[in-house]
């Protein structure tokens, strides 16, 4: 029910999703500009992502290094990328789980994200 049994206040409820849009650019512009690391091997190999999942570093100890086993260092990249995403995705949670569900959302099905 709506305050005095009336229809809604448009002009709140676009205030509201102004907001909402707003509150929703800036946790888009921070997962953007923050970024988070994931490993394997025992830090062997560590992965950096944005917070919105872009790998943009990728670091190899010499050690890890076997010529005559690229399978495993293949395994060891693979491992610390999604290490690494999974960090970005719970910080995506964290960050989006409140909007979603001021929006009426469950999961995130937002672009991008």
């Amino acid at each position: 029910m709506f305050p005095g049994g009336g229809q809604p206040d448009m002009q709140q409820l676009l205030q509201q999703a102004q907001k909402m849009q707003q509150d929703l650019m800036a946790a888009q512009e921070e997962l953007a500009r923050t970024q988070v690391s994931g490993s394997a091997g025992g830090g062997l190999v560590t992965a950096t992502v944005s917070g919105a999942g872009e790998l943009l570093a990728l670091e190899i100890s010499p050690s890890a290094v076997d010529p005559e086993d690229t399978e495993t260092l293949g395994d060891l990249i693979v491992a610390a990328v999604r290490d690494a995403n999974r960090a970005a995705l719970e910080m995506q949670s964290q960050l989006m789980g409140p909007l979603a569900q001021g929006m009426g959302g469950g999961p995130l099905g937002l672009p991008g994200l």
